[in-house]
């Protein structure tokens, strides 16, 4: 199944995930050339390239394998998010929505963090992708004990460029802690969901477990559909 490339030839996902892929060979990759790119162009691209991997394939496996090589592609360039998107605020990391799919089959949501800020841990109960755009963002992921009690399971210091993933059958217990101490970091995460409303929950280390609904931090999402100023 055909989706758009940026300006440039597509490339297949085989070129991408050699490894597996579940995408089929004729499934195209946006391809990012050194032409400067619009932040419309890139981030419409995406968008239309996601919605049709979630079209050709309802596997999690297949979904999370090709949509990493998609997310990947684009954080491999940090020149397209809107400055708005990428504030952080003095009191907490920040959530914006950058995209919601009308079916709500997939978001697209900015985390900012300023230095020192970090989420508690919580769970996701969807599938999800995360890849650092700038800065670098410590993982630490949970696994639950006989107890119910949680026990952290490992750690990962995320760098630009870098694509994790989460969801209740792979591992969907995390806390996320900005990487650098001087200066924000900021990811794009892909959901399974209107993530902003789905309920989840936080956890103590006990293993006490608190419902939440994150919401997100803006009014107004990014215009990525005018093509009125392209060339």
């Amino acid at each position: 199944m055909p989706c758009p490339t940026l300006h440039g030839p597509p490339l297949k996902a085989r070129d991408v995930f050699k490894h597996g892929s579940l995408l089929s060979e004729n499934y195209w990759l946006p391809r990012v050339t050194s032409q400067q790119q619009s932040t419309t162009t890139r981030l419409r691209g995406f968008v239309t390239a996601f919605a049709d991997l979630l079209a050709a394939t309802r596997d999690e496996q297949a979904i999370l394998d090709s949509g990493s090589a998609l997310l990947a592609r684009l954080i491999a360039t940090d020149d397209w998010l809107p400055e708005e998107f990428a504030r952080p605020d003095p009191d907490r990391y920040q959530q914006y929505l950058l995209h919601c799919d009308s079916r709500e089959r997939f978001s697209i949501v900015s985390f900012v963090w300023g230095p020192g800020q970090s989420t508690p841990i919580h769970d996701h109960s969807v599938w999800g992708l995360v890849g650092v755009l700038r800065g670098a963002e410590k993982v630490e992921r949970f696994g639950r004990l006989p107890s119910g009690a949680l026990a952290a399971e490992s750690e990962e210091l995320l760098h630009a460029g870098q694509v994790d993933a989460v969801s209740p059958r792979i591992g969907d217990i995390h806390r996320v802690t900005n990487g650098l101490a001087d200066r924000p970091s900021v990811s794009i995460h892909v959901y399974g969901a209107n993530i902003g409303a789905v309920e989840r929950a936080t956890y103590t280390p006990d293993g006490a477990r608190k419902s939440f609904i994150s919401g997100y931090a803006n009014r107004v999402i990014p215009n990525f559909w005018d093509r009125s100023k392209q060339p």
